[in-house]
């Protein structure tokens, strides 16, 4: 089972650059277009869209590859 989050909450998570953390600003639990891709999601599996702390960046990821900063 992935970890659960939401808005608000400071995460870490890894990417090809190494550790980032930034903000979640919202929680997807229906399936949504992304970028020209559909991410899936459920409630029992949410995505989460996080903003960058160093950069504006904006990235979707699962709960699994997130960690509480």
């Amino acid at each position: 089972m992935s970890n659960h989050f939401k808005v608000g909450d400071h995460v870490r998570w890894n990417s090809e650059a190494g550790h980032v953390t930034g903000t979640i600003r919202k929680v997807h639990t229906r399936d949504f277009e992304w970028k020209g891709y559909t991410r899936h999601c459920s409630e029992d599996a949410p995505q989460y869209e996080i903003e960058s702390d160093k950069t504006d960046h904006v990235a979707v990821h699962k709960g699994t590859a997130l960690e509480k900063a």
